[in-house]
């Protein structure tokens, strides 16, 4: 069940939204460092991590699902909207023109996971890329409701794995985010990055949020083996119900006389 957008702008604009934005954020851009030439596409409530590509990319769109509701993005109100809304099974594209897409509270959310990702598939290019945000079954965000990343569905790492592995997006980086605890605790977010670097090490597994680059993969169809025909012998009838066999065997014994058999017919 999706949030409602107005509740996601307004934890964004916290201190504890900030501070998501920058941590979560910084995993993103390690990932997708340059972005040039790149159309780039942001599904569920992505656009706090999609400013960083605003003047990095070919074209940038963020589409929020019906049921969270849309905002226009960016906010400025010299910049052109940039925001639509959209269903889990229906995006407003052709087939294979996105290079990336970003999915932040969103494959947790949907109603239809399974046609999120069938979309998804669709609309990438050949070799096109997807980075999927969602809270850690393991962590403690996934169990605290003082974020978004405390509602919908957590996954666990083999089950997104397999989750993306079964929709043919293959997976070519696994990383994590959000060590620091799920507080809006002055000190904690004073603190957050070393928190970050801290549990990185310490830690891993219970991280709070599992990030994820799969990779849209193209199977070539399976070449049919050239088939050997065989070949057809077709009968060919003889006068006197002689076998062809017979009518050489006949021929030799002839020559062997001095005479063909059929010379006192002539």
């Amino acid at each position: 069940m999706y949030l409602d957008v107005t509740h996601l702008k307004e934890f964004y604009d916290l201190p504890l939204g900030r501070m998501l934005r920058v941590l979560v954020g910084s995993r993103v851009k390690m990932l997708w460092p340059e972005m040039r030439g790149q159309r780039l596409l942001g599904i569920g409530y992505a656009a706090p991590y999609l400013r960083p590509y605003l003047k990095k990319t070919n074209r940038v769109f963020a589409g929020m699902p019906a049921a969270q509701g849309v905002v226009k993005w960016p906010r400025e109100v010299d910049v052109p909207n940039k925001a639509f809304l959209m269903e889990d099974g229906q995006l407003p594209f052709p087939d294979s023109c996105i290079d990336r897409i970003l999915l932040v509270h969103s494959l947790e959310m949907a109603g239809e996971p399974s046609a999120l990702l069938d979309e998804v598939y669709r609309v990438l290019s050949p070799g096109g890329r997807v980075i999927v945000i969602v809270p850690n079954r393991r962590g403690a965000w996934a169990r605290s409701e003082v974020s978004p990343f405390g509602y919908g569905r957590p996954y666990s790492r083999p089950q997104l794995d397999n989750f993306l592995n079964n929709h043919h997006l293959s997976v070519v980086s696994r990383e994590e985010a959000l060590f620091v605890p799920p507080t809006n605790s002055r000190v904690v977010l004073k603190n957050a990055r070393s928190f970050e670097r801290l549990g990185a090490v310490a830690w891993p597994a219970f991280a709070g949020l599992l990030v994820t680059e799969a990779e849209k993969q193209v199977y070539r169809g399976i070449p049919l083996k050239a088939r050997h025909v065989a070949r057809v012998l077709r009968p060919v009838f003889l006068p006197n119900g002689k076998t062809a066999g017979a009518q050489v065997m006949s021929g030799h014994r002839g020559q062997k006389g001095g005479s063909l058999s059929n010379r006192s017919d002539r």
